[in-house]
């Protein structure tokens, strides 16, 4: 998705359209998508939490996921309709898939280990990535090699690669990990009506919470930030760089992924999980400035080498830090409004960016947008105290 689908969606399913068209129809199928998920994902988590159904709800996005990716193969040139609507439904498969699979994160490991777990599913899911996304680049490179015509036909091939590999590395979780609360389960209607009042409860408890509702107001800042960054693969195109060197430079920042994922997982240990968020962030404003100067491919191989440094580690520890401050009773709950925040961040930033590039005529100035949102929201975080938080939960449960 992140390599293929958007130089594909312009290149091929929005062929003969103006550059700005599909630039617009593609900007407008990521926030229909992230608006569906950030509306969605709160009353799914609380409905979840209810009926201890979290893999089964799981199991549905993953599939819709799944599905609508492996169907890429079947949009034929120029049905840009078809290929963002399938976009769509993929991306609200795989973002509704995270709020059930991140609730999982306190079933599977304990307090002591949380931030070297949750740092080695983000370091797997770069290796795995990375992985299929070199055999998918070696497809398209030469597709004629394993007997593919062109290379559109490698990348149409590539969409249902992902499709199975998805299905397939889901399986362990769906057979082998116990869901806590799984014999309470309740029936359908019982669980959805029964979520919806949760849901308010919830409302009323982030409120209560104020290091939780804190928190996420840093998160949704700099996280923004994160996402934002990875509009690289675009800001790379508009300064003039090869296509095949932003594919390249996209891998190299998976398989950098992979160890210093684990590294932050470590450092998450011994020194916790702020001070590893300080130093991923701290990195990110370091690559936000070179981004300005950068002119060369070789200065964007740097920069992706660097966003593999600090990527996974800053999402990971946000992630094993925020299930230190929240009821473990209702991990899908609480992690829906933390993946509804990611989205809303996705919405906001890279129109911000876009806003500042319009309104200035220049790409690399729209960099320091991103600065902002990171600088703002790790002033947030500083604030957050992870003692009084565990104590507000535990006053909470004793209510």
């Amino acid at each position: 998705m992140a390599g293929f689908f958007p130089l594909f969606f312009k290149q091929y399913w929005s062929a003969g359209a103006d550059v700005t068209e599909s630039t617009f129809h593609l900007g407008l199928s990521n926030s229909i998508a992230s608006i569906i998920v950030l509306v969605l994902a709160p009353i799914l988590g609380a409905i979840a939490d209810r009926g201890g159904s979290r893999k089964r709800f799981l199991f549905v996005f993953a599939s819709l996921g799944v599905v609508m990716t492996g169907a890429f193969y079947l949009v034929d040139m120029g049905a840009w309709g078809t290929a963002a609507a399938l976009f769509v439904a993929a991306t609200v498969g795989f973002s509704g898939a995270n709020v059930f699979y991140d609730s999982l994160l306190t079933a599977v490991a304990g307090e002591d280990r949380v931030d070297f777990i949750s740092a080695l599913g983000y370091s797997f899911g770069y290796l795995g990535g990375g992985l299929l996304f070199a055999l998918n680049v070696g497809m398209v490179l030469s597709p004629a090699t394993i007997g593919l015509a062109d290379a559109s036909q490698a990348i149409k091939v590539s969409f249902v690669t992902v499709s199975l590999w998805w299905a397939f590395f889901s399986l362990p979780l769906f057979l082998f990990v116990k869901e806590p609360g799984a014999g309470e389960k309740r029936g359908i209607a019982a669980s959805v009506s029964g979520g919806f009042r949760q849901l308010a409860e919830t409302f009323r408890e982030i409120r209560r919470l104020k290091v939780v509702l804190l928190f996420l107001i840093g998160y949704w800042l700099y996280i923004d930030g994160v996402h934002t960054i990875r509009m690289a693969v675009d800001y790379g195109l508009s300064l003039g760089l090869d296509s095949n060197s932003l594919i390249l430079a996209l891998l190299i920042t998976q398989f950098v992924g992979f160890p210093s994922a684990i590294a932050f997982g470590k450092i998450g240990e011994k020194l916790g999980p702020k001070t590893g968020i300080y130093i991923a962030i701290a990195g990110y404003i370091g690559m936000t400035i070179w981004g300005y100067f950068l002119n060369t491919e070789a200065e964007f191989f740097g920069m992706a080498a660097a966003i593999g440094l600090v990527q996974g580690g800053v999402q990971s520890l946000s992630r094993s830090f925020y299930t230190r401050i929240i009821p473990a009773g209702k991990s899908a709950e609480f992690f829906g409004f933390y993946n509804m925040v990611g989205k809303f961040a996705a919405v906001i930033g890279p129109a911000l960016m876009g806003w500042v590039a319009l309104t200035t005529g220049d790409s690399r100035k729209a960099i320091f947008a991103i600065t902002a949102l990171l600088i703002v929201g790790v002033m947030c975080f500083y604030f957050v105290d992870e003692e009084k938080g565990r104590k507000a939960v535990a006053e909470m449960e004793r209510l």
